[in-house]
């Protein structure tokens, strides 16, 4: 039997498997009914491992797992489907619906926005970014961003959540847990520290000002400064301020260009964090769900059942529609020892129907699933 014999025998076979895989669906859509009818859990475990026994039974040794591995994937197909047929659309599938049917074709120009710090901060020169103008309304913590928006304070926050060198901001991950918001804007910002100071040189300078995320992405440059002293502070703009306020000339800070000219000081060096391709990540958050055409991105957190296993299938589903998984962080549950939160972000836009069915039947698999937004990313300088 020649290549292309063998690759036609091949098609045939597959042709078969899809009939029986229609049919075995078809099958599990009754069961579901007789469950629907009599009551009964979607998944009987011990008729699961029956089924697998018996046909490893057949199968030759070399083929043992991969049959396995087989039946793990079938039958969660299964199981997925009999839980929409018994439970139905999850409420995500009505929460987009409703979102669609109110969000505007634009992404206004101009709002009301939190940002964590002070004038000069980060988080307001990507507000600036986001809106072409913003009313920046300035709280102490990523905490009073959330609040802020929950209690109608302003329609947006604005909110670091990722930097290219340094990692997640994982506060504000544990936050998007804590509080019921939506991301509806993301923005890449390129972000080059500088050393400011009252001082002529670098060389004056014993203490230097900034927040922990600035300090980590410049630790290079920190290190080759000796025995100066550290101070952290809550934002990067208090840090230049605050350095201003000192009045010494061996005070420094590590912050933003802008600072330099908000708080009166010298720019000693630019561009002083380890990577020339320093980016933060900014997400701007709402109360409510808002999906505005151009999407690029899903973002949700959910949690797994306790079993094997149970993390591949769930990042079989976006495989399986050739859907890009751009992110995946695992948070600790509080108040439950060893069990993890998954923060997913995908490569999708929510506003396309097989990206909601895609969604949804992540959120049916799940065993707590929460859509944390579909938005634009854009990069900017």
């Amino acid at each position: 039997m020649g290549l292309e014999e063998i690759r036609g025998e091949i098609d045939r076979v597959d042709d078969e498997l899809a009939r029986l895989f229609s049919r075995r669906m078809a099958l599990a859509a009754r069961v579901a009914q007789e469950k629907r009818d009599r009551g009964g859990p979607v998944l009987r475990a011990g008729r699961e491992e029956a089924i697998v026994s018996r046909l490893l039974r057949q199968a030759e040794p070399e083929l043992v797992v991969p049959l396995r591995q087989f039946c793990a994937t079938l039958f969660r197909l299964s199981r997925a489907h009999q839980q929409l047929l018994l439970e139905g659309p999850p409420p995500l599938a009505a929460e987009i619906a409703q979102a669609l049917a109110d969000t505007p074709e634009t992404f206004p120009d101009a709002a009301t926005a939190a940002c964590q710090g002070i004038e000069g901060a980060y988080s307001q020169i990507a507000c600036n970014q986001l809106f072409e103008n913003p009313k920046i309304l300035y709280v102490r913590t990523f905490d009073a961003v959330f609040r802020a928006v929950e209690q109608g304070l302003c329609r947006y926050g604005v909110l670091p959540i990722e930097n290219s060198s340094f990692g997640s901001v994982t506060q504000v991950y544990d936050l998007m847990k804590k509080h019921h918001c939506r991301i509806v804007r993301g923005l890449r910002l390129r972000v080059d520290h500088c050393l400011l100071s009252r001082a002529g040189s670098a060389a004056k300078v014993r203490e230097i000002f900034s927040h922990e995320q600035a300090l980590g992405q410049c630790s290079d440059f920190l290190r080759s400064l000796g025995d100066v002293k550290i101070t952290v502070c809550e934002n990067t703009a208090v840090a230049a301020q605050l350095a201003a306020e000192a009045g010494r000339e061996d005070a420094a800070a590590l912050s933003s260009e802008e600072c330099a000219a908000l708080y009166g000081l010298r720019i000693l060096r630019r561009k002083v964090q380890n990577a020339d391709n320093n980016e933060t990540r900014f997400i701007c958050i709402s109360r409510r769900t808002e999906l505005y055409p151009g999407a690029n991105r899903c973002s949700m957190m959910l949690t797994l059942r306790h079993q094997p296993g149970s993390l591949v299938s769930m990042l079989d589903l976006p495989a399986s529609q050739g859907v890009n998984l751009t992110k995946l962080e695992s948070r600790p549950v509080l108040g439950k020892e060893f069990e993890f939160l998954f923060y997913f972000d995908l490569d999708a836009d929510a506003t396309r129907p097989e990206t909601m069915e895609l969604l949804c039947r992540m959120a049916a698999q799940a065993e707590e699933f929460t859509f944390l937004g579909s938005y634009l990313e854009r990069t900017t300088e």
